[in-house]
């Protein structure tokens, strides 16, 4: 009988607790928390009900097409080799978080699977791994779900 009793009120008691901020007992990775807005000439973040690539990548046209422009005089050397993987994919634009830099920077990455070079804004990652755009990937033609070999230049 007194199961009957104890049970409902530490549900109630619980439910309670909803609203008193609990979220900082166990915060989010910082790879989860919202990135700070870099480029202010970025393509609109995707609809809230986005759930394609389609939908997710917003990406123009035209911006594709100067992201995929890489100029012939590229006087920049290779930073490194990295594994990337998806980054968030509601943040627009073209962009690779990765250890290799310390500040953000112009630069852009070759994939060694394809061969495609993207001209990309070069973000510090405080994690190990590196995590590249949405629309990164679909202009280097790589698959969204795996990992990838990208050579790093910076500007």
């Amino acid at each position: 009988m007194k199961q009957f009793i104890v049970i409902p009120t530490i549900c109630v008691a619980l439910a309670g607790c909803s609203d008193m901020g609990l979220d900082n007992l166990m915060p989010r990775p910082p790879h989860l928390q919202s990135q700070p807005s870099y480029d202010r000439n970025l393509p609109p973040p995707p609809r809230d009900d986005a759930i394609t690539v389609d939908e997710l990548d917003t990406a123009t046209d035209d911006d594709r097409m100067a992201a995929a422009t890489t100029p012939p005089n590229t006087a920049a050397g290779s930073l490194g080799v990295t594994v990337a993987s998806l980054g968030d994919p509601t943040a627009p634009g073209f962009w690779l978080e990765t250890s290799l830099v310390s500040s953000e920077s112009s630069g852009r990455v070759q994939s060694k699977a394809t061969g495609r070079t993207v001209k990309v804004t070069l973000r510090p990652s405080s994690g190990g791994g590196s995590r590249v755009s949405l629309s990164t990937l679909q202009l280097l033609d790589l698959d969204i779900s795996g990992l990838h070999e990208l050579v790093v230049f910076g500007s």
